[in-house]
Formats: structure tokens, C-alpha cells, sequence
């Protein structure tokens, strides 16, 4: 008995693997090797027994022009077994007469790989269509159709555009800017639509848009997600594309040239059918306006080519702390809000003698969202002091910004006060740190006096025999004359 069941399991695996192989039948039919200048190629796609979910753009035949994208199906039942095919028919429009090399390709049909090794194709004069005896829709007797009766597709009216969105038309110098690129597609619109090759096309826009004298914060939207939005009371869907926020280096104007976005639009048939293709893949390109963004100067400031602009706000990690004289402590300077956070420089340092510090780290957190780029730069110091009493942080650190909601200059300084006590280590921080310069050079110097007096005699003495050199020299020319 379980020698029995051992083989029913073996039968019943092998029959699943032999199904699944079969369920995963795919295969790639090339057109013809020549056709008139008034014909198509068509490559296609079959698999059997099931449904074609997913599949790679078709390739690019050098003096051909893509036309469409068509669907079948078909269904046999044999002896009570069913099976059923499924077909994606690309087809291709000579460009010229000549010889035209369609170089072998790879596709994916359902996560699977299907391998072609392409072909030769030679276009010549365009012929005269005939129609060859005996050919016959395979249908046409099923339902009783005496002439077979080529399908007609019709575009369908659509509601939707493509839009360059910008947040704000006139800024200042380092305030940021968001722009965005979109789809919209009207909730009541009733065109099929599809995304072709958004990758590639927006590579080429974003070359077009992208300022070169300002510094982009892209929020890299990777899948493409419908949200819904309402414009002047109507509702939309939303496919939004690219987000980035730039903050511009310079003054002047920013122009965001016009483009352009194509999709796949298809046509739907005038007459539906169950087994035939109902609808046909054609594109439409949509265009978006371009904008003009105004770039102001800061307003006059000793520092206005140096500081951050934005909308900041500081963060500490304590209000007072108790400290003894010489121990060390950490203290935060966290700038907050939003802004370039990368532009953010450390800040100013006063008054620092009293207090030992070293160079601090560095962290930053950057968030993208909701159209804005907002997040934290915090400098972390390790501070130490010698002398007791109530150090107040804010006459030893400041933080000056442009602030654009206010449009002016502001500042931020720390409210965190330190409580040294203890006793002053001033004298023990003296003697610890290396004096350096002359104090260096006692232990190597000679210890011997010098008297400062044989020095001015000895020059003068030098110097009142080249003065007589000098007359003697006179003299002696003046006898010879």
C-alpha cells in the first residue's frame, strides 16, 4: 500500500512538473524576410496556456518606425484536454527600400527570458495587395460571417495633461524652490493610458531643467503612485514624476524651458469582440509650460555672501548643567528647520579664551517630503573650564542667518548656561600647555652674558676707518692731477 501511494506521489509530481513546463511555453515569431515598402514586420510573443502579465519594451529595428502593439487569444479543447494560447503582436513600418539587419534580442515575458537571433529583412517596392484564394477567418464559418471583416479602432477624447509645477516665482539668493512634473488624469476620464519609457525621457528632461548655478536636492521618486487631488473642485489623479528643490547660487532670473511628455495611448475597438484584440496601442505627447523663477539679492550685510538663508530655529541638549572646574562636558549647537542643510557652516565661536573647546562632529539628517526639504545639522563640542562661577553659552556662540520668513538678518544663540564650581585650575592649565616659541628654545640656547657696550664700540670703530679710507682715497687722486 504505501509502495502504491510512493508511486501515485511520483506520478502526480511528474505530472506537475510537465504542466508547469508547458504553462511556461514561450516563444518568438519573426515576420517575413521581405515586404513591400507598403507592408509591415511584426514580431510576436506566444505563450501557452497562460496569460501574458508582463513583457519588455520590443526592440529598435534600424529604418523602421514602431506602429502598434495588437493582443490575441485563442482557446482548443481536444479530446476533453483544454489548452489555450495567448499572443502580443509589435508591428514595425518601413521607413526606405534597402536591406535592414534586426540583430538578435532578449525579452522577458512573465519573469521569464526568451532568446531571438534576429533576422535580415529586405524592404522593397511596395506591392499591390491581393487577396489570396482560399484564406478565411478561421471564425468566419463559426458565426456564420461570410466575408471576413478587418477591425476598427477609434481614439477615444481625453481628459488629462502634463504639468510643471513650481512652488514659488521669486526668491532670494539660497532660498530653495520645489519643482515638480506630473500627470494628470481626470477620475472621470474614459482613455486608456500607459507610461512609456518615463526613465529615459525624463534623463532628457531633467538635462533640460536643471539650473547649473544652483545646488539640487532630488527627492528620486523610483515608483511611479497614483494620489488623488482636487483642482478648482474636480478630482484628479496625480502621477507624479519628478520632485527636486533647488537653491540657486547667484542672482538673475532661472528659466524652466517647456517639454514634453509622451504616453501610450491606446484605441479601443469600434466593435468588441471576445477572442480578437480590442484595443490598439498608439501615443499622444503632452506638454508641459515652462516657468520663470526671480532671484533677489540679500539685502546689504557684512556676512550676506557667507550665511545660510532659510527658516531655522536651535536646538540644545540641556538648559543648565553643573560642571566642576577642569572636568569636561558636551555640548549641542543643533540648527533645525528648513533649508539647505548641506550649505550650513558651524558656528561662530566668541570670547573663547575661557573656555577650552575642541573641533566638533559633525551630524546631519536631510528629510524630503510634502515639497519641502527640511532636517537637523548639530555640532557636537567637548568643552572644558577653569574657573568657577555661571559661563552663559550665548557670549561664547552665535549662529547668524537670513531668515525668509521675516526677510532679515537674524541670530541664534544658545540659552544653555554652564554652573562651574571647584576650585580655579588656571594655574595647572599654564603649566600643562606647552608655551612654545622662545620657551622652547632656553634649554638650547648658551647661558652666557653678553655686554652689550663692546658691540656699539667695535661698529663704531668700523665704521670711522672707512671713512678715512675714503678721504685718503681722495687725496691721492687729487696729488696725481
Amino acid at each position: 500500500m504505501k509502495r502504491t501511494k510512493y508511486y501515485l506521489t511520483l506520478v502526480f509530481i511528474w505530472t506537475s512538473i510537465i504542466s508547469i513546463a508547458q504553462a511556461q511555453d514561450v516563444r518568438i515569431d519573426l515576420g517575413p524576410d521581405e515586404i513591400g515598402l507598403n507592408e509591415t514586420f511584426s514580431i510576436k510573443i506566444t505563450i501557452s496556456d497562460e496569460k501574458i502579465k508582463s513583457y519588455d519594451q520590443f526592440p529598435e529595428i534600424p529604418g523602421f518606425q514602431k506602429q502598434g502593439i495588437s493582443q490575441s487569444s485563442s482557446m482548443n479543447v481536444i479530446n476533453g484536454q483544454m489548452s489555450s494560447t495567448n499572443s502580443i503582436v509589435q508591428y514595425y513600418k518601413p521607413l526606405k527600400k534597402g536591406q535592414f539587419s534586426l540583430p538578435n534580442f532578449t525579452l522577458q515575458v512573465n519573469g521569464n527570458e526568451v532568446s531571438s537571433p534576429g533576422k535580415t529583412i529586405t524592404v522593397t517596392e511596395a506591392k499591390q495587395s491581393q487577396q489570396r484564394p482560399g484564406s478565411r477567418d478561421p471564425f468566419d464559418d463559426f458565426f456564420r460571417r461570410d466575408e471576413p471583416q478587418e477591425q476598427e479602432f477609434i481614439e477615444l477624447d481625453d481628459e488629462a495633461f502634463f504639468a510643471m509645477t513650481v512652488d514659488k516665482n521669486e526668491i532670494y539668493v539660497g532660498e530653495g524652490f520645489n519643482v515638480s512634473l506630473a500627470f494628470f488624469m481626470a477620475q472621470s476620464n474614459q482613455a486608456p493610458f500607459d507610461f512609456y519609457e518615463p526613465g529615459k525621457q525624463l534623463e532628457e528632461i531633467v538635462k533640460k531643467i536643471k539650473p547649473t548655478n544652483a545646488w539640487e536636492e532630488n527627492f528620486n521618486i523610483t515608483n511611479i503612485q497614483p494620489e488623488r487631488v482636487t483642482i478648482d473642485g474636480k478630482v484628479w489623479t496625480r502621477f507624479k514624476v519628478y520632485e527636486s528643490t533647488f537653491y540657486p547660487f547667484n542672482e538673475g532670473e532661472i528659466e524652466l524651458p517647456r517639454v514634453a511628455w509622451e504616453m501610450i495611448k491606446y484605441k479601443v475597438a469600434k466593435n468588441p469582440t471576445f477572442f480578437g484584440n480590442n484595443r490598439q496601442q498608439d501615443f499622444k505627447t503632452f506638454y508641459a509650460n515652462g516657468k520663470t523663477i526671480k532671484v533677489k539679492p540679500l539685502p546689504p550685510h557684512p556676512l550676506k555672501n557667507e550665511v545660510s538663508v532659510g527658516v531655522y530655529r536651535l536646538r540644545e541638549n540641556f538648559d543648565s548643567k553643573k560642571v566642576e572646574t577642569g572636568e569636561g562636558v558636551t555640548y549641542d549647537f543643533g540648527i533645525s528647520g528648513e533649508g539647505n542643510i548641506n550649505a550650513i557652516k558651524p558656528p561662530k565661536k566668541m570670547d573663547i579664551q575661557k573656555l577650552n573647546t575642541f573641533d566638533p562632529n559633525e551630524r546631519q539628517q536631510i528629510n524630503r517630503g510634502r515639497g519641502k526639504v527640511s532636517g537637523i545639522k548639530q555640532y557636537e563640542y567637548y568643552i572644558t573650564v577653569n574657573e568657577p562661577g555661571e559661563v552663559a553659552l550665548k557670549d561664547h556662540f552665535e549662529w547668524i542667518y537670513f531668515n525668509t520668513d521675516k526677510e532679515t538678518y537674524d541670530t541664534l544663540r544658545p540659552s544653555a548656561v554652564l554652573n562651574v564650581v571647584g576650585e580655579s585650575k588656571i594655574n595647572q592649565s599654564i603649566s600643562s600647555t606647552s608655551l612654545g616659541g622662545i620657551y622652547d628654545l632656553i634649554e638650547l640656547e648658551d647661558n652666557k652674558l653678553l655686554n652689550q657696550r663692546y658691540k656699539y664700540y667695535f661698529s663704531t670703530f668700523i665704521n670711522i676707518l672707512l671713512v678715512g679710507a675714503v678721504i685718503l682715497l681722495i687725496v691721492m687722486i687729487m696729488k696725481k692731477r
